[in-house]
């Protein structure tokens, strides 16, 4: 059976990297497709992307939105374009090559037999394994997945990880519309929804490495939504127990 496969990514100013993404990923085995939510970048981002959408006629996508309207924005509408045209797994990752794109390879294997529904490239299932990141910068993040632990109980040691394959069925399961988060704590939105409605993680190890063109999205106020989501977050859990999506519009 020929599974569709779609890798989603958003952008903004990634002008030094997209071309370059694009040509990886539609080389790699197994006919992956791939989705760019470009948020209208200054950069013509965008552009390039349609220059290139007449050599994959079948196999690239393009929406573009009118300015930066988060990470998570970008992301959902890019779930529900996937579930509306049938695909069978979907894959978040980013574009500057910090996350490298034969492991969406790995990443399709660990669910495909649906042993698993959900599996998440982690930095941290095998130590710290994260390359040319500031120092601060990666104990911020190794701290921030343990505090998410323990408020949450979420048992994942990569909780803000954003590079992750979904089987279709989760994202069907999940009540997109009601995920509110839009920067880094989405990520950590996504997982603890999954996870409390009964659907099975596996964190498969990577190798993160830091862009080396363009410039970092991270910001404090993203950090900040992140740790203060997650509480409310894990307070909303206690209050309103969650279930699954019934519906069938999807």
């Amino acid at each position: 059976m020929n599974h569709r496969k779609l890798v989603i990514i958003p952008t903004y100013n990634e002008l030094e990297n997209i071309s370059d993404m694009v040509h990886t990923v539609m080389n790699l085995e197994g006919d992956f497709e791939l989705l760019v939510i470009d948020d209208g970048s200054p950069d013509g981002t965008g552009n390039v992307v349609k220059t290139l959408l007449p050599l994959f006629p079948a196999r690239l996508h393009l929406l573009e939105r009118k300015g930066k309207l988060g990470l998570g924005t970008a992301y959902i509408t890019g779930f529900k374009w996937a579930l509306e045209r049938g695909y069978d797994y979907i894959f978040e990752m980013d574009c500057d090559f910090s996350h490298d794109p034969k492991d969406l390879i790995r990443l399709y294997n660990a669910v495909k037999d649906r042993n698993f529904d959900l599996a998440v490239g982690s930095r941290y299932i095998t130590g710290v394994n994260v390359v040319n990141w500031p120092m601060g910068r990666v104990l911020m993040s190794y701290f921030a997945s343990v505090y998410v632990k323990f408020i949450t109980g979420l048992p994942i040691k990569d909780a803000t990880a954003g590079f992750k394959c979904y089987h279709r069925s989760v994202l069907q399961g999940i009540r997109l519309d009601e995920i509110k988060f839009i920067g880094y704590a989405f990520q950590i939105e996504m997982k603890f929804t999954a996870w409390k409605l009964g659907f099975n993680l596996i964190e498969v190890p990577i190798i993160f490495t830091d862009r080396t063109k363009g410039t970092s999205k991270m910001s404090p106020r993203i950090f900040r939504e992140a740790v203060l989501g997650v509480i409310g977050m894990k307070i909303k859990s206690i209050f309103s127990p969650y279930k699954l999506n019934r519906s069938e519009s999807i």
